[in-house]
């Protein structure tokens, strides 16, 4: 019972990530080689942030406080800036027609994240327990993670075009503000709602989803003028 349920932790996590490989048509270009060079970058980029963070942030005494504080939230999230600046070189790095370069790089990124931090819980957690949701919730939110990566390409590649309409250039801006900030506004509301884990999820799909939404639609119609 217990590798059925690791096993099927396994499959709801990464199962995705590889029908979104395989079905982009990435594979037809073959981009594996370039996710992988992405994961790369991500990691380095997360290694760095780390020595920021324990540098210039006392993350001790904020974890055994326990409570959201905004003020700490906010200021530690402005390292995710360090994000950005990775996912840009990613973009920088990677030729290609737009379509493939965005998904490759949140692709590449999203799949170095979810080894990182859903591999190892997984072995050593949900192959030791017979059942438990806490391991279903988080592979379903590494799936919103993938939405929300590939999401933060497109807007960023958006950003860095010229060739935008002006008058979506402060959105996609306003867009990409909210997305380095995400983690306080969504944990505040949700520290506000104090609501379950599964309507929590839920919170968070639908963000990613709208931000998703926002972002393929300025896509489509930039898409369409400049034919990619």
């Amino acid at each position: 019972m217990t590798l059925y349920h690791f096993g099927n932790c396994v499959a709801l996590v990464y199962v995705p990530y590889y029908l979104t490989y395989k079905y982009s048509g990435l594979s037809e270009y073959g981009a594996f080689w370039k996710c992988i060079q992405a994961g790369g970058i991500y990691i380095f980029t997360q290694l760095c942030k780390m020595l920021v963070l324990a540098t210039f942030f006392d993350t001790e005494n904020v974890a055994a406080a326990g409570e959201f504080n905004i003020i700490s939230e906010f200021l530690r999230s402005t390292v995710d800036v360090a994000d950005l600046l990775g996912l840009i070189f990613i973009l920088s790095r990677i030729p290609g027609k737009g379509h493939s370069k965005l998904i490759t790089a949140g692709l590449g990124w999203a799949a170095a994240e979810v080894i990182l931090s859903r591999g190892i819980m997984l072995w050593v957690g949900a192959r030791g327990a017979e059942f438990s949701w806490v391991y279903i919730q988080k592979c379903l939110e590494s799936n919103i993670s993938l939405v929300q990566h590939i999401t933060t390409a497109t807007l960023l590649w958006l950003f860095t075009r010229h060739d935008l309409n002006k008058k979506f250039k402060p959105f996609v801006t306003l867009l990409l503000i909210a997305t380095i900030f995400k983690s306080v506004w969504v944990d505040g509301i949700l520290n506000i709602l104090a609501i379950g884990p599964w309507a929590t999820l839920g919170f968070k799909a639908l963000v990613a989803s709208i931000f998703g939404f926002l972002a393929l639609h300025i896509y489509a119609g930039l898409a369409q003028v400049i034919g990619i």
